[in-house]
């Protein structure tokens, strides 16, 4: 595949689909938080429940990876918008905490599936020195949903006169049909180069239509321009049969990537026990669930603020100094948290903690993809999905664990620490210059593809 496509019309429709699946994500989970705390659920069940969303993709997260290497991306994307839709709905009608955990971890399967698919179309079709700005603007998308969904969820959710139970299933009914909507953007995401398979079939149709003209025609089709396409369906033959797996192990031990899976997991961890926790710290302290989704969708905007202005910040700080600087204020903020402080104080955090955490993952995903080897880029966003995952199973468990015990602020510690240990992994250069070469301009998930004959950077087209 390319390693850059002409035109942007594909990145713009990446993030309208990705907006409407995650704002029902993001409208499902604090809806599910209310509807369990309904059924009778505690602080250690809703850490259970929330940390059931990840169990699934932490299972199926390599292989889906491994497969998406060597084959098309967009039949992912496909299958998680069903599974999100399917696991927001159901969750909504469910009526028990065992059927609701259930089907939290369906959604998460489905937003998984999502993701693994979308990152991959951004990867492949992104020139090298385009990755931050296109990762940036992809993660926009779950910035916008972030936005929506908790907003949308606290304007459902109402606690007056025992109707939380059902206000939190009509929040995950009207989720599940906001998920639907993202097959309206969903088409002509993936770009279909002309693969081995169909340069084949072309030089063959070719071949079969000189065979039927008259000699002097076939013979004039048989110049050696005309065996040009031959070659390069024979060199595509070449260049597309599948490789060898790269060891996980060998993937992990590249520099960079365990650093970019590590601050990824920190910053997911922040958002997610954020939107699963505020509900709960709101309930403690008398804010209404309308406010709390403000709080969480004023994070939401801070964080698509900070994404829009990703370049001139890196031009400014640099990568690896907006990394580690980020997460660490962001530690501070969540461990700030903690303290007891009125509505305005606590928007002003979240305002300041959402720009903030914006950074972490656009730039945790470009790490990854230029630190992992070119055939591996697709399993190298698996693992670091992987790790986001694990950090929602480990993190919300271990929330649940100390909210139980120490009361609801404890898990806001708890992420201050993560932050700042994620802010000390990033200080490390990312990548050494002196590392074996990986050219950049081997973008396909096949291995390097064959210069153009003008000699003319692909990336560049």
């Amino acid at each position: 595949m390319d390693a850059a496509t002409p035109g942007r019309g594909w990145l713009l429709r990446l993030v309208l689909t990705f907006t409407f699946a995650q704002a029902a994500v993001s409208m499902a989970r604090p809806a599910v938080s209310y509807r369990a705390l309904a059924l009778g659920a505690d602080e250690r069940a809703v850490g259970v429940i929330t940390a059931v969303y990840a169990l699934l993709p932490l299972l199926v997260a390599v292989p889906l990876g491994r497969r998406t290497d060597h084959g098309r991306c967009a039949p992912l994307l496909v299958a998680g918008v069903a599974l999100i839709a399917g696991g927001c709905a159901l969750s909504g009608v469910a009526g028990s905490l065992p059927a609701m955990a259930a089907w939290s971890g369906v959604m998460g399967l489905g937003h998984l599936c999502f993701v693994i698919g979308a990152q991959s179309i951004v990867a492949r079709r992104s020139a090298p020195d385009e990755r931050d700005r296109n990762f940036g603007h992809f993660t926009i998308g779950a910035s916008l949903g972030q936005l929506v969904g908790p907003a949308a969820a606290g304007l459902v959710v109402s606690e007056h006169d025992g109707a939380m139970a059902a206000t939190s299933a009509s929040a995950l009914l009207a989720a599940g049909g906001l998920a639907a909507f993202s097959y309206l953007s969903l088409w002509r995401l993936e770009d279909r180069p002309a693969t081995a398979s169909g340069a084949t079939r072309l030089a063959r149709g070719r071949m079969k239509a000189a065979a039927g003209t008259p000699v002097r025609s076939a013979l004039r089709r048989t110049t050696p321009a005309a065996h040009t396409p031959v070659r390069s369906a024979l060199s595509a033959r070449i260049r597309t049969q599948p490789t060898a797996h790269t060891p996980v192990r060998s993937i992990l031990a590249t520099r960079g990537v365990a650093a970019g899976i590590f601050m990824s997991l920190a910053v997911l961890s922040a958002t997610d026990i954020l939107t699963a926790y505020l509900p709960v710290i709101g309930e403690d302290r008398g804010i209404a669930p309308a406010t709390v989704g403000l709080l969480l969708s004023l994070r939401a905007a801070a964080t698509v603020a900070c994404r829009l202005v990703m370049t001139p910040m890196i031009r400014l700080l640099g990568r690896t100094a907006l990394m580690a600087g980020s997460c660490a204020l962001a530690g501070l903020l969540c461990a700030g948290l903690t303290l007891p402080a009125p509505v305005w104080v606590l928007a002003v955090m979240l305002g300041v903690l959402g720009f903030c955490l914006g950074v972490g993952q656009p730039l945790s995903m470009t790490t990854v993809v230029q630190a992992a080897p070119a055939a591996a880029r697709s399993t190298a966003l698996a693992l670091r999905l992987t790790g986001n995952r694990l950090g929602q199973v480990a993190a919300p468990a271990t929330a649940g664990l100390l909210a139980g015990l120490a009361g609801t602020a404890a898990p806001f510690a708890l992420l201050g620490v993560l932050l700042l240990a994620s802010a000390a992994v990033a200080a490390r250069p990312a990548r050494k210059e002196s590392g074996l070469p990986r050219p950049d301009h081997a973008d396909s998930p096949h291995g390097p593809a064959t210069p153009a004959p003008d000699d003319e950077p692909r990336a560049t087209r």
